[in-house]
C-alpha cells in the first residue's frame, strides 16, 4: 500500500522491507501482542495488525504518531499508537513480538542527542545510542517464547547487538543481510565514516541486518 509520509516522518526504505521479509516468517497466530518501536509511518504495524495481531505502535515523534494513526485509519486495522521515547509509553506490559527499526547511523555529534527528522537515524558515535537501550529493556517486555526482530546497519556492530542480547539469556542471531547502495545520511558522512574505520575505502555499500532474538520457553 502507499503510506502517508508526513514531513519529517521516516518513509519505509529497504531497512523496513527486510524487517517485514523478516517478520512474514514469523510464526503470529491471530490475537500475539506486537509491539512496533520506532514506527514511523506505521508500515510493520500494520503488516502485524493484517495478520490478526494486537498491535501497539510507538514513536517518540508527534508527528509519526499522527501518520500512523492516518494509515491504521486509512487501512481500517485496529492499532494502537502511543507517543513516547522507546518502551516508556509500554512499561508493565508484555508482549509475543516486539519489532524495531531503530536510528543506528553513527553520526558525528559529539554528546548532543539528535533532534527533528534526524531522531530517525543519528545514533551517537558508535551508531549505539538506541541499540544498547533496546538490548538491555526488551528482554523485561518480551513473554515466554516472545521474539524480538531488530534491524540494524552493519556500522553499528551487530556482533554488540547478538552479544548483549544473548548475555541476557535470549537466543540471538542475525537471519538476514542485505548489500545496499549508500543512502543520503551515510553518503554525507562517508568520508566521517572511512576516518573512523566504520567503512574501509573499499566499501561502496552499506550492509543491512536483522537480528533475531528469542526468549527460551
Amino acid at each position: 500500500m502507499r503510506f502517508t509520509v508526513l514531513p519529517g516522518v521516516y518513509a519505509p526504505q529497504e531497512d523496513t522491507a527486510l524487517l517485514a521479509g523478516a517478520l512474514s516468517d514469523e510464526s503470529l497466530p491471530p490475537g500475539s501482542a506486537v509491539l512496533d518501536v520506532g514506527t514511523g509511518t506505521g508500515a510493520l504495524a500494520l503488516a502485524a495488525a493484517r495478520r490478526g495481531a494486537r498491535v501497539t505502535a510507538v514513536d517518540v515523534s508527534w508527528r509519526a504518531v499522527c501518520a500512523a494513526r492516518l494509515n491504521a485509519a486509512r487501512t481500517g486495522l485496529p492499532i494502537r499508537v502511543r507517543r513516547g521515547n522507546l518502551f516508556t509509553p509500554v512499561r508493565g506490559e508484555s508482549f509475543d513480538l516486539v519489532l524495531a527499526n531503530p536510528p543506528y547511523v553513527p553520526a558525528p555529534v559529539g554528546g548532543r542527542r539528535p533532534r527533528g527528522a534526524a531522531r530517525a537515524w543519528d545514533a551517537g558515535q558508535d551508531g549505539r545510542l538506541v541499540l544498547d537501550r533496546i538490548c538491555r529493556e526488551v528482554p523485561g517486555l518480551l513473554r515466554p517464547g516472545g521474539v524480538l526482530l531488530l534491524v540494524q546497519s552493519a556500522l553499528s556492530d551487530p556482533g554488540s547487538t547478538v552479544g548483549l542480547l544473548r548475555g541476557a539469556g535470549l537466543k540471538a542471531a542475525v537471519i538476514r543481510r542485505q548489500r545496499i547502495a549508500f543512502g543520503p545520511v551515510v553518503r554525507g558522512r562517508e568520508r566521517w565514516l572511512r576516518q573512523r574505520g566504520l567503512l574501509s575505502l573499499a566499501e561502496n555499500e552499506e550492509e543491512l541486518v536483522v537480528v533475531r532474538a528469542e526468549v527460551p520457553v
